[in-house]
C-alpha cells in the first residue's frame, strides 16, 4: 500500500488507519475510486481486508 512497501510498521499504522476510519465508517455501498486498479465498493473490497493485512500489502 503505497510508501509502506517494506516497512512493516507503516503498513500496520496505514492498514489500522483504513479500516478504521474508511471501512469502519462508510457504508458498503461507497464506492471508491483509487487511481490505480478498477473501481470498486467498499462492500466487494471489504472481504480482503484479512488478507491484505496478512500479505503486508
Amino acid at each position: 500500500m503505497g510508501g509502506t512497501f517494506g516497512d512493516d510498521a507503516a503498513f500496520v499504522s496505514l492498514i489500522d488507519d483504513v479500516e478504521h476510519r474508511v471501512f469502519g465508517t462508510l457504508p458498503d455501498d461507497t464506492w471508491f475510486y483509487p487511481g490505480h486498479g478498477g473501481d470498486s465498493t467498499l462492500g466487494a473490497e471489504r472481504p480482503h481486508l484479512a488478507e491484505w493485512r496478512e500479505r503486508g500489502w
